[in-house]
């Protein structure tokens, strides 16, 4: 694990396929026709909690334990899309047995346009 630092930024970039839109609507129950119907370009939208794996994935990345997210979807994503997601550490308060933090991420779709925006709480546990 490493220590978080303010101001620093970690990146995740991925291109959501059909199949992982099929996947979490079987996993979610969100089944939507939007979600499971293609589009004249054999494209579906990606569901939003979908989108908001990205962050997550970040998270996972340093044994996040999340307190709250707070997330503003702006614009859909489809599957084909490339999306890259952006996580900053804006505050972080080191504790004796943890670091609370406090980030904002920003996720946005191959032509750099903001399709999610979150603040993230949370915390990270230090070694024991």
């Amino acid at each position: 694990m490493n220590p978080p630092v303010e101001g620093e930024t970690r990146t995740f970039e991925r291109t959501f396929t059909v199949a992982d839109v099929e996947r979490f609507a079987e996993l979610s129950g969100d089944a939507q026709p939007r979600h499971t119907d293609a589009d004249e370009d054999g494209r579906v939208m990606v569901q939003g909690l979908l989108t908001a794996t990205m962050p997550t994935k970040l998270g996972g990345d340093n044994e996040v334990l999340a307190r709250t997210m707070e997330i503003e979807f702006i614009r859909p994503v489809y599957t084909g899309e490339h999306v890259t997601c952006r996580s900053t550490y804006e505050t972080v308060a080191e504790r004796d047995d943890r670091y609370e933090f406090t980030s904002a991420v920003d996720c946005e779709n191959e032509g750099g346009e903001t399709v999610l925006r979150a603040t993230i709480e949370g915390l990270i546990w230090k070694d024991a």
